[in-house]
Formats: C-alpha cells, sequence, structure tokens
C-alpha cells in the first residue's frame, strides 16, 4: 500500500498513544484509532469506535491500513485472568483482523517483562502475545520497552510523590534501563515502513546509559527533578509482599503494588539488551534523562499530580 494509507493505532488514548498520535500529528501522518470512548475531534486521526474484543470494530479500524501498531495492553488488573484477555486474546483477535484485511505489516509493543515470563502473569501474557505476533506469518517487530516515563504517566508518578518527602523506598539492588515516552513514541512510528534488519526483530530501546541504572541512582535522579536529596532504601522482597496486601486492602482495585508486579519488580536486572537496540542508523534517544526527570516533575506540578 501506498504511503498516503493510515496506520492503524491500538491504545491509542493510553500513556504511550497519546505521546504516538502527538508525534504523528506532528509529523503530518495520518492515523486510525481504537477507542472505547467518543473523543475529540483531531486533525490527521479517524477515531474507531470499540475495543480488541470487538471484532467489527478491528475489522473497521485496519480497512485500508498500510500498517498496525499495537500499544494496547493490560499492565495491571486485580483479576489476572485480564492479562490473558486484554494481552493474548486481544492480539489473536488484532492479528487476525489484519491479516483478513490484507495488512502485512505489524510493530507489536510488548515489555521487557516478557523475557522472564515466569515472573509475573503480565510478563507471561506479553510472552504468550509474543508468541502470537511470531507465529502470525506478517512482517513484524517487536518492541520491549523498559521502564517508560513522562508526561501523563501515572505509575512512575509514585516514586516522584514518595520524592517530595525525601524518601523513595525501592526494590531490592538491581539495575534498571529507562525511556522517555516521546523517544518511545518516535521509534515507534519509525519502525512502521519496516525494511532490511527490522523484520521479525525483537528490540529493546533505552535512553543510551550503558547498563542502565541502579535503583538507588534512579531514586536520586527522581529526587534532583522534584528538588529534594532522597534516601532510597532497598526494600526486602517480604516486606514488599506484606506493602502489597496493604495497598490491596486499602486501595482495592485502584492498587498500585499488586502480588504480580512484587514479582517482577523484585528481579535485579531489567536493563535493555545492548544486542537488541535499534539500529543507530534508525534511533537513538534524544531527551536525556535527568532533564527528562525534571521536565516530568513540572508537568505534574501544573497538572496538579505533584
Amino acid at each position: 500500500m501506498t504511503d498516503d494509507h493510515p496506520i492503524a493505532v491500538t491504545g491509542a488514548t493510553g500513556f504511550v498513544g497519546q505521546a504516538v498520535v502527538e508525534e504523528a500529528c506532528r509529523r503530518g501522518t495520518a492515523l486510525k484509532a481504537l477507542a472505547r470512548r467518543e473523543q475529540a475531534p483531531c486533525d490527521g486521526v479517524e477515531w474507531v469506535r470499540g475495543d480488541l474484543a470487538d471484532k467489527a470494530s478491528l475489522g473497521r479500524l485496519v480497512q485500508g491500513a498500510k500498517a498496525v501498531l499495537h500499544i494496547a495492553g493490560v499492565v495491571n488488573t486485580p483479576d489476572p485472568t485480564g492479562f490473558h484477555l486484554g494481552n493474548v486474546k486481544g492480539t489473536e483477535e488484532l492479528v487476525e483482523a489484519a491479516r483478513a484485511a490484507g495488512v502485512r505489516r505489524l510493530v507489536f509493543v510488548s515489555s521487557l517483562a516478557a523475557r522472564e515470563p515466569g515472573l509475573s502473569r503480565y510478563g507471561e501474557s506479553k510472552r504468550h502475545a509474543e508468541e502470537v505476533v511470531r507465529a502470525s506469518e506478517l512482517d513484524w517487530t517487536i518492541v520491549r520497552p523498559p521502564a517508560i516515563y513522562g508526561p501523563r504517566d501515572r505509575e512512575i508518578l509514585e516514586l516522584f510523590k514518595a520524592a517530595r518527602w525525601g524518601v523513595v523506598p525501592m526494590p531490592p539492588p538491581g539495575r534498571a534501563s529507562i525511556v522517555h515516552v516521546h523517544d518511545l513514541a518516535r521509534l515507534l512510528l519509525d519502525l512502521v515502513p519496516g525494511g532490511a534488519g527490522l523484520s521479525e526483530m525483537i528490540l529493546e530501546p533505552d535512553d543510551g546509559r550503558a547498563g542502565g541504572w541502579s535503583h538507588r541512582e534512579l531514586a536520586q535522579a527522581i529526587g534532583a527533578a522534584v528538588g529534594r536529596p532522597v534516601w532510597a532504601p532497598a526494600t526486602p522482597k517480604p516486606l514488599m509482599r506484606a506493602a502489597s496486601w496493604l495497598d490491596c486492602r486499602v486501595r482495592g482495585n485502584g492498587a498500585k503494588l499488586t502480588t504480580d508486579r512484587v514479582g517482577y519488580m523484585c528481579h535485579p536486572d531489567w536493563v535493555s539488551s545492548p544486542d537488541k537496540a535499534p539500529p543507530p542508523e534508525l534511533w537513538r534517544a534524544e531527551i536525556e534523562t535527568r532533564e527528562g526527570l525534571a521536565q516530568t516533575a513540572q508537568w505534574y506540578r501544573q497538572q496538579g499530580w505533584l
């Protein structure tokens, strides 16, 4: 299909998806975007009402598209079966719709958690979804982002809130990579055309910091972003489990520290693999993390979140 055809996007109303929509609009790239609820009109975006469980809406989404960018997914749920329904079954339905419509190109947003599927139901579901994509016979690229931060994010926001008080409890000692949502959005759109070296590839982007960040370094960087020196104690796994139980009791379905999350948060290595880095001629991270964290803290303040 020619370049005047749109990109079909799932998850366009979420944290990463909104950044992709903004970047696509900046580039003048046309999108067809799936949304559960009515959305405000947006130049260059054709909204398709529905979700991943609605075969008819998926058919409308992919019809006439030159590629599919699959961002939607379940990252937190009180019912573990929600991971399978949202991440696996939803991917199966989307792949089927793309194949039926003759769309060949698929960029799938997975997670580093898929590297260790035995640690969490979330990671297991993402690995299973990757297997669906790999067996699809489409021209696919899988992206496994590390921790994603930036405006609109409500996950790492919890660490910014803690930093205001000077204490940021972190998981047991380990290292992790991180990437700004705007850099990730650029990568996802850059991958859509495909081409040599991108087909049937799994990519693990990051902010360009070799070896990632230790948990303490990351907490201290977030403290600097909010203007506070912080103490970042390493929390033993049994204590994290107890905190998870308390969070679930207090916040119910809105709990952030679920039992499932404790499983992968305590893993010591969530550093993006250098041998799976995106080709440097295609993409490099542009946002320096300390500056990006400071800008994110400022955005939180402007929204009254911090």
